[in-house]
């Protein structure tokens, strides 16, 4: 049997898919109409109906084998790769993408390794290569200062995490009701790993998490000096936003790793970003242009950074956000 088609590991939690799933049906539908051929999604939980499942049809899917025991319930890496590993066994898909979250980069090298397959981590750009339908894999390289590009030709699955928050989800698509399949997949009782069971969960993420926020005040190289960050802190606390940085601001230890914005750092997509003192580079540019309004200030006129900005302002930042913080508690922004 040869190796056909495009899946897709969508995630669950408490009952509920998550987000990231639609993110990589907007990557998956891209690269099955360039292959012409189908895109499966793969849910595997437990209490998920196939009612939630038919969101995964709307937004994209073709067939969805949704998987659900209480072994399933929360991410154990041995029985999610047991199962996987039976469909993949079974059904031999060409190309399998999860995204980059704590259970699938724990959850894709485990069947990566079982199954001799090759494996790109982290990816930021996916395409197909026109002669030999081979999966084209970008993800960043030495340190964020290059991107490599990366095929597996001689095995399959060809499989690959991408970065969350990279593309915008796929929408629903009401017309596409009933023109999917999904399949409650009948496991193996045999295949869950009793040696290993979860005992308790603790979440050790920081309180603001940058890359769930509406709105991300950043700062970069042109605040020139930590303490400048103040103006951002008070813009961002007067919008309930969360303050971000170029991995140049993160280099001088003006801010801790987890603010970082970029290739080497995190990627998000808020309704609005505002960057101040950030020139633009390529680097820190892939970590935010999917956000939906981009306003950006800084005083160079040919900053990269305004070939995205929705919105620009050139001038003098330590004269323009003290304005603009002045203004909002003129209106009443607290």
């Amino acid at each position: 049997m040869k190796h056909k088609g495009i899946w897709t590991i969508a995630e669950a939690e408490d009952g509920r898919i998550k987000e990231v799933s639609y993110e990589l049906l907007t990557r998956g539908k891209r690269l099955s109409k360039k292959l012409g051929c189908e895109l499966t999604s793969i849910l595997l939980s437990n209490n998920i109906s196939e009612e939630q499942a038919e969101e995964l049809i709307l937004r994209g899917a073709d067939k969805v084998y949704l998987a659900n025991a209480p072994e399933l319930e929360h991410f154990i890496v041995e029985n999610y790769s047991n199962v996987l590993i039976e469909l993949i066994k079974k059904y031999k898909p060409a190309i399998i993408l999860s995204a980059a979250t704590t259970s699938g980069r724990a959850l894709m090298p485990h069947v990566a390794i079982r199954m001799h397959a090759g494996l790109t981590a982290d990816c930021t750009e996916l395409d197909i290569e026109e002669d030999s339908n081979d999966l084209l894999q970008t993800r960043p390289a030495i340190g964020g200062n290059i991107l490599a590009t990366i095929k597996t030709p001689e095995h399959r699955p060809q499989m690959a995490t991408v970065r969350p928050r990279s593309t915008r989800p796929a929408q629903v698509d009401y017309s596409r009701q009933g023109k999917g399949e999904i399949i409650n997949y009948q496991y193996n009782q045999q295949l869950f790993d009793g040696r290993v069971e979860r005992i308790a969960f603790r979440n050790d993420a920081e309180e603001d998490n940058i890359q769930d926020a509406e709105i991300v005040v950043a700062g970069g190289k042109g605040l020139k000096k930590k303490e400048n960050f103040d103006l951002l802190n008070e813009l961002a606390g007067r919008l309930n936003g969360v303050i971000g940085a170029s991995r140049e601001a993160i280099d001088r230890d003006w801010l801790s790793y987890p603010h970082q914005i970029g290739l080497s750092g995190k990627t998000v997509t808020p309704k609005l970003y505002i960057a101040a003192g950030i020139s633009g580079a390529i680097q820190h540019l892939a970590g935010m242009k999917t956000a939906e309004t981009i306003i950006a200030i800084n005083q160079d006129p040919e900053a990269a950074i305004f070939k995205v900005a929705d919105f620009g302002i050139v001038g003098d930042l330590f004269e323009i956000i003290p304005e603009i913080n002045e203004l909002l508690e003129r209106e009443g922004v607290k």
